[in-house]
């Protein structure tokens, strides 16, 4: 899997009531509706303007806090395409590839900058800044990952095997 996107740009220690402030939690069975709010303390512009496959990109600590699948599921609604840091939430991190969005490890993430055009190879672990030319390695998802994250989530893929209902 290869994505391309332009760059969003956050700090460390980024929670989940960062990504999706606790007030707007009334929301949360209407995923379209808490979108609007993400990252609304943060930068507030962010839900606003962000496009289909743009890419986040934070600093060390991503998602942490509470274990609520929510904040990895407004990035998806808002087609954010992948999600970069130096390092997540465990919790965050798995929340997101059950949904089949991508998550990448990378601990150069500091030297990418707002607006970057980003290349990424999901299955060779190359990262590539069409912006400033610089190619980065990280660690490589597990095959069964990758195959959560190309089928669009766990449940996507539990539904695939057709006997299974979800």
């Amino acid at each position: 899997m290869k994505i391309r996107g332009r760059v969003w740009k956050f700090g460390d220690s980024i929670s989940t009531d960062d990504i999706t402030p606790g007030r707007f939690f009334h929301l949360r069975s209407n995923l379209s509706e808490l979108s609007k709010h993400t990252l609304e303390d943060v930068r507030e512009e962010f839900a606003k303007n962000v496009k289909q496959g743009d890419i986040v990109v934070g600093g060390m600590n991503f998602g942490l806090g509470s274990s609520r699948e929510h904040a990895a599921r407004v990035f998806k609604v808002l087609g954010v395409s992948c999600i970069i840091a130096k390092c997540f939430s465990r919790i965050f991190f798995r929340n997101c590839i059950n949904i089949g969005l991508p998550v990448i490890e990378l601990k150069e993430a500091d030297e990418v900058t707002d607006g970057n055009i980003l290349d990424v190879d999901l299955e060779n672990g190359i990262l590539k800044n069409e912006t400033t030319g610089k190619v980065y390695n990280f660690p490589k998802l597990p095959s069964f990952v990758l195959k959560i994250i190309n089928t669009g989530g766990i449940e996507e893929m539990i539904k695939g095997y057709g006997d299974i209902e979800v």
